[in-house]
């Protein structure tokens, strides 16, 4: 349980009372399903914090796939109801710090059911609810069709063009409302809001989030266990802290002759394809066991003949570098939950092509440009993320020169930084003892975030819950050949109606199936057909070591 500052309980006092105003100020005759455009107008205005822009009742849609996405799902737009869109934001106690600005979306026909989406990135973005959510397949209707009152923030703040994304963090309100409380924030203000429009609160409340979106999840898991009933965190970056110093150190080693061109990256997804392709029986492009690749592939296997270079080698600077994305980054003192350091990256998924946030090396890591100061368009995504967070974040230096940064220097603030920000808390009782289920997703060829950090705080929740206990509502899948996003092998699969079924039918998840589709206006062809794998499938971990190799496999 956390201490309030008197600020802190200022603003969570403010908050209560608003929610039961806004629950209070309208008890409507009539609900929205009686009569939608009535209810739905009458939900404008507020008081205190909280107030509502703007509610107007939205027509049903069409379903849209268009030709180019940022991502697999981000190309569908999926078929809606009719609903009430309901925009509002929560002011802020600092006059300096931005709103949180919000989006709830009432279905005319309502299932009783709530879900919230989370984020992605430093957020700045407002989250609409309209979306497929996380690892969704595409021929299923949105969850806001199904019945589901769908919401999202932009977490306090608004990412504004030619801006660091980071630059927000400058301020201490919208830095811990991008941490958790923005989140917590309007999932009362969306409680509310249902509470007017339909004469009763929600039956139960789902969260759905991926990348900082996962994280978003477990910290609501975390220090809000009674919020939500079945929570979804796909590909979570819950050591925040960890990723942001070991994404720069990944950048730094590329400085120079250190950086790998695309040509180079595919020379090393062959290679890893040629080494590990064919151990699991089969010769499909895909690694299905990263674990005993990590293990097995030598990257010096590459190294130019002396005197050499070029496209079809790599010189030992390009070698240290890839060796240093495999390593383990280390803290010199131990942050929040006594972690002091970060998994290194795995194998597989080196040359996934990079579109948008989707992809392998060139996206995540090295960009089509070596890393630049301040970091350019064209430098790896963990660049532009890690630099402007060691400069805005941990610094709150913007003119800091990334390469003369030391952590010990900082401490105090890593320190600060960690508690507001890293879901590393493996003590989820609370959130067992009041029936809640969380599912965890890693894909295995994931260059956003090291999958072996997820897989290794589900790993300290079995020890400090028990295996058994821990079985009894929480579960975690591996996806091997898929990328952040959901690139690669397959990785489409309805876990909103896994949640249900744990949470209000009892029936926990086993084996999973995934799919992948081609996306094809008006429809949506399933290709081929592949298992999750549930953990414990693989080794055990220290430091994100592999200690051991494995023989599993996920092929069916």
């Amino acid at each position: 349980m956390e201490t309030m500052t008197p600020t802190r309980a200022k603003l969570c006092g403010l908050l209560v009372g608003t929610a039961a105003a806004l629950s209070a100020n309208a008890a409507f005759a009539v609900t929205l399903t009686e009569d939608a455009e009535a209810v739905c107008k009458g939900l404008n205005g507020g008081t205190d914090a909280v107030k509502i822009d703007s509610a107007t009742l939205q027509a049903p849609s069409q379903l849209a796939v268009s030709e180019r996405g940022p991502t697999p799902s981000g190309r569908i737009t999926p078929a809606n109801p009719r609903f009430c869109k309901v925009l509002g934001h929560i002011d802020p106690v600092d006059p300096q710090a931005p709103p949180i600005r919000f989006q709830v979306n009432l279905p005319v026909e309502w299932n009783g059911r709530s879900l919230q989406y989370g984020g992605g990135g430093f957020n700045g973005v407002l989250i609409t609810g309209l979306a497929l959510p996380p690892a969704y397949p595409f021929d299923k209707p949105s969850p806001l069709a199904r019945g589901f009152v769908t919401y999202g923030t932009d977490s306090g703040h608004e990412s504004k063009p030619g801006e660091p994304p980071q630059l927000f963090a400058l301020n201490d309100e919208a830095f811990e409302n991008f941490a958790h409380r923005a989140y917590k924030k309007v999932r009362d203000a969306a409680v509310a809001l249902m509470q007017r429009a339909y004469g009763r609160k929600p039956d139960k409340m789902y969260f759905m989030g991926s990348s900082e979106g996962g994280r978003e999840g477990l910290t609501m898991a975390q220090r809000y266990p009674d919020d939500f009933d079945g929570i979804f965190a796909r590909v979570p970056v819950i050591n925040w802290v960890g990723l942001q110093h070991a994404g720069t150190r990944s950048g730094l080693v590329t400085m120079g002759e250190g950086w790998i061109n695309p040509a180079q990256v595919k020379l090393v997804g062959d290679a890893v394809r040629a080494a590990c392709d064919k151990a699991d029986g089969s010769d499909d492009a895909l690694v299905q066991d990263p674990v005993a690749c990590k293990a097995t592939f030598k990257v010096e296997t590459l190294r130019c003949a002396a005197g050499r270079s070029g496209d079809q080698c790599l010189t030992d600077r390009q070698i240290k570098a890839i060796n240093t994305l495999h390593a383990t980054y280390k803290f010199p003192f131990a942050l929040a939950n006594g972690l002091d350091d970060y998994p290194g990256w795995g194998v597989s998924g080196e040359d996934t092509p990079a579109i948008g946030p989707t992809g392998g090396w060139v996206a995540w890591w090295l960009g089509t440009a070596p890393p630049a100061q301040p970091p350019a368009r064209n430098n790896g995504i963990a660049w532009i993320y890690g630099a402007g967070g060691i400069q805005y974040v941990f610094a709150r230096d913007p003119k800091l020169d990334v390469t003369t940064y030391n952590v010990e220097d900082h401490k105090a603030r890593l320190l600060e930084v960690s508690k507001l920000m890293d879901s590393t808390d493996p003590d989820l009782s609370r959130f067992r003892m009041r029936g809640g289920r969380l599912i965890m997703l890693e894909h295995m060829a994931d260059y956003a975030q090291s999958p072996y950090a997820g897989i290794r705080y589900f790993e300290s929740v079995e020890r400090k819950m028990g295996k058994t206990e821990t079985a009894e509502f929480a579960r975690l899948y591996t996806a091997p050949g898929v990328d952040h996003v959901g690139s690669g092998a397959p990785a489409n699969v309805d876990m909103l109606s896994v949640l249900v079924d744990w949470v209000e039918k009892g029936k926990a998840p086993g084996d999973l199936e995934v799919t992948e589709q081609k996306v094809e206006a008006p429809s949506f062809a399933t290709l081929r057909a592949l298992p999750l794998c549930r953990w414990p499938a693989w080794p055990h971990y220290k430091a994100g070591a592999v200690t051991e190799a494995s023989s599993f496999t996920c092929a069916p």
